[in-house]
């Protein structure tokens, strides 16, 4: 049996096939290249982005909506995140951390915090009363074993 034909069997195709997934030396694209459509794309806008920003301007200024909406995008993109105008409570025992919550909830209540912004400040505290969790039970370890160490 030739190569190929072993290839073939084992769902490979030809040499130099895809081969199987997950297999050593099968990791995908090398990484930081371009894809192939983008280039090709942005090949065909070169030198025509002007033009074509000019003409979305004009549909936006005629009311055309996906143009209008288009042109804004450009302009100003919606915010991904934003600085949070909310004084949370200081955090250094757990008590503190049900104060937080207990504060983060009544913002939210009053219309200060959206729930996604207090979603995000309730995991800050969820991962701040983690750490002191986790600090106390290597404590608790070190003094177990310094007990029995003795």
């Amino acid at each position: 049996m030739t190569e190929d034909t072993l290839l073939q069997r084992e769902g490979r195709g030809k040499k130099g096939g895809p081969g199987k997934p997950f297999e050593p030396g099968n990791s995908g694209r090398p990484q930081g290249s371009r894809n192939k459509t983008t280039l090709a794309l942005e090949a065909l806008l070169d030198g025509e982005a002007e033009e074509i920003t000019r003409k979305v301007i004009e549909l936006a200024k005629d009311g055309e909506s996906m143009a209008l909406k288009m042109a804004m995008d450009r302009i100003l993109p919606p915010r991904r995140d934003r600085p949070v105008n909310f004084a949370l409570p200081k955090l250094e025992t757990p008590a503190d951390a049900i104060r937080a919550a207990a504060a983060i909830a009544a913002a939210v209540a009053a219309g200060e915090l959206t729930p996604m912004e207090a979603g995000e400040m309730a995991k800050l505290v969820e991962s701040f009363t983690r750490a002191f969790e986790v600090h106390d039970i290597d404590k608790r370890l070190s003094q177990l074993e310094a007990e029995r160490g003795s």
